[in-house]
């Protein structure tokens, strides 16, 4: 059988249309056939973990068997008791394989953690939201083989969007109406459209025909250079061109699925300050770091009043926010720099504002500001992009 990563190639598309005909007629005609969709999401599970990937397919076994049991051993303790402290080592364990994956190149010059697989960072995600979720009450009840589907649904399993398990559920126990399901269908063809055209031409121009050559030029030149200038947008425009594109599709196949995964991207180059961007870029992702780390970490130093100032409280949330994110990409300078630029950036965006509000009677606010902020935003974010690269290690420091 060949390997087949997630919307790689034409091939895997192939399979994915073929694969995916009966449910899509499935739901045509009010029927959602669960044992099919089963079956075909194991077959690809299969499809991208078999060959030379089989021993990522071993791991992703470990990991889902330790995930879930850790899932509803919490769940049952739940159910009597609310130790902050079990709350905190359960999630402590359900992190403890991506950290390992995460550490593990940093401490062992460069080589691969055997329990690392495609996707895992997003399955951890998708983890410890059920855990916290399921701390607040809000989870009460879990099914084993609608955890496993939640856990493992194909076409987000690599690189999100990360769903949340009640909207998943809800979506995935009932059956869309003719009407709505057209809807998607029609959405869907849309978005395989914009996918093949942001990944497949835009992302393969940017990334593989003048990526290489300005960066050839750039390492020639040396230091700051025009060169590097053209790299930084050149870069930006492939990274957000191959990630929207791989998302589209992601939700694409979603849809034809019957199943509404939220997007990722909603024009972030148009935002207006940063702030408005991280409500555009990644945005499930984003909004999974707001809602589990950032405001639990707000909330719980206003609760044991360890920080009195709204604006310091605002700020360390920020700095903590961006800089797990940072190490979350990875233990090198450039990512975790990259964190901390853009912790700075939103607290700078932040002073501004409120600075704004205060002088707003002096302040003008018309389209030529609009577009200012606009243009400063954009331009942020590529020199953002340009130390997230890395490239800027390979020129000064290689």
């Amino acid at each position: 059988m060949p390997n087949l990563q997630p919307y790689a190639n034409p091939v895997y598309f192939v399979y994915l249309l073929l694969g995916l005909a009966p449910i899509v007629v499935g739901l045509l005609l009010g029927k959602r056939w669960r044992l099919y969709e089963t079956a075909i999401s194991l077959i690809f599970l299969f499809l991208i973990f078999d060959a030379d990937k089989w021993q990522q397919g071993v791991a992703l076994i470990i990991y889902v068997l330790f995930e879930v049991g850790l899932i509803f051993a919490y769940l049952k303790y739940r159910r009597k008791h609310n130790q902050t402290w079990v709350f905190v080592l359960t999630v402590c364990l359900a992190i403890l394989p991506l950290v390992i994956v995460k550490v593990t190149p940093a401490i062992m010059a460069g080589r691969n953690s055997l329990l690392g697989f495609l996707g895992i960072s997003y399955l951890t995600f998708k983890v410890v939201g059920m855990i916290m979720e399921t701390r607040d009450g809000i989870i009460k009840e879990l099914k084993l083989l609608e955890v496993l589907h939640f856990i493992l649904f194909f076409p987000t399993i690599s690189s999100g969007p990360i769903d949340r398990y009640r909207r998943f559920i809800k979506d995935y126990r009932q059956i869309p109406s003719q009407s709505k399901y057209l809807q998607l269908l029609e959405k869907a063809v849309w978005y395989l459209f914009l996918g093949f055209l942001y990944k497949f031409l835009l992302a393969y121009y940017f990334g593989s025909v003048l990526e290489p050559r300005v960066a050839h030029l750039a390492l020639i030149h040396g230091g700051f250079s025009k060169y590097l200038i053209a790299y930084t947008y050149v870069y930006s425009m492939d990274l957000f061109f191959d990630f929207a594109g791989y998302s589209f599709f992601a939700v694409a196949t979603s849809y034809l699925m019957g199943i509404e995964t939220p997007m990722n991207f909603n024009r972030p180059f148009i935002s207006k300050n940063i702030k408005e961007f991280w409500n555009r870029w990644h945005m499930t992702l984003s909004f999974w770091f707001r809602d589990y780390i950032y405001m639990r970490l707000v909330f719980f130093l206003m609760k044991k009043k360890l920080v009195k100032s709204k604006i310091a409280l605002t700020n360390l949330g920020y700095l903590t926010l961006f800089l797990i994110m940072g190490f979350w990409h990875g233990l090198t300078w450039y990512y975790i720099v990259y964190g901390l630029f853009h912790a700075s950036a939103i607290i700078i965006c932040d002073m501004w504002l409120r600075f704004k509000k205060k002088h707003q009677a002096h302040i003008p606010s018309n389209w030529l500001t609009k577009y200012i902020g606009i243009f400063v935003t954009f331009n942020v974010v590529c020199f953002s992009f340009l130390i997230f690269s890395g490239f800027l290690d390979k020129l000064f420091f290689k």
